[in-house]
């Protein structure tokens, strides 16, 4: 570090004994956090602010100032490390640095004791490291609007730190053995972990294989297996059992529904988490479904399981980790009893949990808290990606943002008089951008630079207002505008080649407006750049679904490392079991729509007469739906239909399935890529057959057009990456509805004569033998 460093203590004391190591951080986050748990709004630094601001105040510094220093010391057999922000060795003064926003008096008590914390932390190991007797300790708080520093400064004996520290480290200490002896009957119970059936499947075991060496080795797997061999059980027992061979802290499951979600504990269950099997397991919802309170604000002073929050936490923290198995349920009745909040325990627990299942929200948003908050902790982080096709389109919504001009108009009619000023110029610089607007969609050359620079001045004027008038925080429509504003030039910092910026007709009148101001949108077009980082340090990562063919497409648009393995499972059912005819004479083209009813229901129809049961009917949009459904209703009245509705609720969609039993008879139209279209097991003789009147292709309009010139001339194959692979992984998805066990049977029809063309076909399931036919003719 300097010439004034000595050898650091590098034995335990007497009686002591080694527990492993701890960042700063986690030990103050354990052990000294008190009072209620505060989530008032605080004007925040983004992360790269925090860092300019940092290095802003350092360079301040004299020429002997020290930066990052690295520390590390021992206490009741915790080795504690971290680094330390500043070190000044003249004045004999450490510096704890942060960076805020707006009047530092604002900053909550609680939160500048645990600021404090970590800085006599560091005060204590700089003493045991340089054996010095006392020292200066100063937090630095910088606002990085103004440049202004406040410095707040505290003089300590060694003596009074090691203090200090020890009391953190009793509190921590003996929640450190606990985890070690977890940790070692979790380990050594995965290594003996058994598969839960008698038997694996056919595919299971070699899916199972695939994920485990690709997770021993910390690589990424690409994993096609067919519907209905297990694959959420096959992957979460291999990635379990690798665990231990790469002392990896946690599993992270990720899913695009909440089905998915269900699936994974459904399987954790089977392999005995919730039992037998030593594993903590935390299901992670969004706040919105766990709050127990959506009427009150996240603070003491509002919400009675925020009060006293952190001092409630240790005793509910250690009966959960005691249960382990922690879903939705679990949480909500451990909260309750310590009167604490159960979405905010669920936060605390993940840190602790080795497996941790929820939405790809998690890991992939561009303000993702699951593999931050590991790479904080020091902690090694495995993924399984379940219904991986979702990733593209679901990264896309992520890493894009719009701002429409009827939410800011709203927003400036109420806005407060502090900030009308600047919200008044950003009116102005959006009446001037409206100039630009050609047709229903114009994409502009790179982002609007006036309007940018009219944003930002915006959000820093509600953001001094917020800190001066906190109570302004209340208001829903200065929040929400203020959070879209935020998140927008979020995207604008990272805008490139894998984005384009547009503008499109607002889709809400505009009272008072002579201009007609456009939606101002970032729209993310290549994942890939933006994902990129976060498959780096992973201790294994696994993406697997039914439809990912072509990989290549899956590879190039998230991303994924060069040496990703690609596995396809073969399907285990006998291919007779399938029947797939291919209606070559039918056009389910818009311009045919007309003409298509009538071959469409004669198909339905004598398929049914054929053999009665239940069947799938799936169409491109509810409109087609409803003309198919009226034209089958009027030529076979005898065959019972029933149909999927825009806007279904749970219990609607449940009644839907619920006409799905065994002996039953009729069809059931549905929108192909909804709800119905993937993710519902519908077993047996529930269901016997499909019909999909639609190759699935994606509207062409002005997004996918941009979408499909992008693509072309990054990658080539343009229309393909765009409307082709998206529409088949929705027809196979729908169709693997139909053979969901070894002894199922049943027909698949697809409806149109594109289906028929070689380069479509090449798509399709291998295992699918097809055949082609024309139903205007004899059969």
């Amino acid at each position: 570090m300097s010439t004034h460093t000595q050898p650091e203590q590098t034995t335990l004391a007497a009686g002591e004994q080694p527990l492993g190591a701890v960042a700063v951080r986690v030990l103050c986050d354990f052990a000294a956090r008190g009072g209620d748990l505060d989530l008032r709004f605080t004007p925040s630094p983004t992360g790269i602010d925090g860092i300019e601001g940092h290095a802003t105040v350092t360079a301040r510094r004299g020429p002997g100032y020290q930066r990052e220093v690295p520390l590390s010391g021992l206490c009741r057999g915790l080795r504690i490390q971290g680094r330390a922000d500043g070190w000044d060795p003249d004045a004999r003064r450490l510096e704890e640095i942060k960076t805020h926003r707006g009047d530092p008096s604002l900053i909550r008590p609680n939160r500048q004791a645990l600021h404090w914390a970590q800085a006599r932390v560091y005060g204590w190991m700089l003493c045991e490291q340089l054996g010095f007797d006392g020292l200066d300790i100063a937090l630095v708080y910088y606002d990085i609007d103004s440049g202004r520093e406040t410095v707040l400064s505290e003089h300590h004996t060694a003596p009074s730190l090691r203090e200090f520290v020890d009391g953190l480290c009793e509190r921590y200490a003996g929640w450190a053995l606990q985890e070690r002896e977890h940790r070692a009957a979790r380990d050594a119970a995965l290594r003996a972990l058994a598969f839960p059936h008698p038997a694996f499947r056919p595919g299971q075991r070699e899916l199972a294989a695939s994920v485990y060496r690709a997770h021993r080795d910390g690589r990424a797997l690409l994993a096609e297996a067919p519907t209905g061999i297990g694959k959420t059980i096959a992957t979460l027992f291999g990635a379990l059992r690798a665990l231990p061979l790469r002392a990896t802290d946690r599993l992270c499951y990720l899913t695009a529904r909440t089905t998915g979600r269900a699936l994974a504990l459904g399987g954790l269950r089977q392999l005995g988490a919730e039992q037998s099997l030593p594993l903590r397991v935390v299901e992670h919802r969004a706040r919105e479904q766990a709050c127990e309170h959506p009427d009150k604000a996240c603070h003491g002073d509002a919400c009675p399981l925020a009060r006293g929050f952190y001092d409630r936490l240790p005793a509910a923290r250690l009966e959960a980790a005691r249960a382990r198995w922690l879903n939705h349920e679990a949480l909500r009745r451990i909260a309750a009893d310590h009167g604490i909040c159960p979405y905010y325990l669920g936060q605390e627990l993940l840190r602790w949990s080795d497996v941790a299942v929820g939405d790809y929200h998690h890991v992939f948003d561009p303000g993702a808290a699951w593999l931050a908050l590991a790479e904080e902790d020091g902690r090694s982080v495995a993924l399984l990606v379940d219904e991986a096709h979702h990733l593209i389109g679901r990264a896309r919504d992520m890493h894009s943002a719009e701002l429409d001009p009827a939410d800011f108009q709203a927003l400036r009619a109420g806005a407060p008089a502090a900030i009308r000023p600047a919200l008044d110029r950003l009116h102005r610089h959006w009446n001037a951008l409206a100039k630009q607007a050609t047709g229903d969609h114009t994409e502009l050359d790179g982002l609007p630079a006036d309007w940018r620079h009219g944003l930002q001045q915006a959000c820093t004027a509600i953001a001094d207002h917020l800190a001066r008038e906190p109570a302004s925080a209340a208001h829903n429509d200065l929040m929400h505008g203020f959070f879209d504003a935020l998140h927008w030039l979020r995207m604008a910092d990272g805008f490139g080649d894998h984005s384009a910026c547009d503008l499109t007709p607002c889709r809400r009148p505009l009272p008072r407006l002579r201009t007609a101001q456009p939606v101002v949108g970032i729209r993310n077009l290549v994942p890939a750049p933006l994902l990129a980082p976060r498959w780096q340090g992973l201790h294994g990562v696994t993406l697997f679904s039914a439809t990912l063919s072509p990989m290549a497409h899956a590879v190039e648009m998230l991303g994924l490392p060069t040496d990703t393995v690609q596995l396809r499972v073969p399907s285990p059912f006998d291919p007779a079991h399938l029947t797939v005819r291919i209606a070559a004479d039918v056009s389910t083209r818009w311009a045919d729509r007309a003409a298509s009813l009538a071959p469409l229901c004669d198909i339905m129809a004598t398929q049914f007469r054929e053999r009665p049961g239940n069947y799938l009917a799936f169409f491109s949009s509810f409109d087609y739906l409803a003309q198919t459904m009226q034209a089958m209703q009027q030529t076979h009245p005898d065959i019972p239909l029933w149909a999927q509705a825009r806007g279904m609720d749970d219990a609607a969609r449940q009644a839907f399935l619920d006409r799905f039993v065994a002996g039953g008879q009729g069809i059931g139209f549905a929108v192909l890529g909804g709800v119905f279209g993937e993710g519902i097991d519908l077993p047996g003789q529930r269901l016997i057959g499909a019909f999909i009147a639609t190759l699935g292709l994606p509207q062409v309009d002005a997004f996918n057009e941009m979408l499909r010139r992008r693509l072309q001339a990054r990658f080539g194959h343009g229309w393909e990456h765009t409307y082709l692979y998206p529409g088949l992984q929705k027809v196979v998805q729908a169709a693997g509805r139909v053979i969901r066990t070894e002894h199922d049977t049943g027909t698949v029809w697809l409806m149109d004569d594109r289906f028929a063309r070689r380069e479509v076909r090449a798509l399709l399931p291998p295992h699918w033998h097809v055949e082609t036919v024309r139903v205007r003719g004899p059969r």
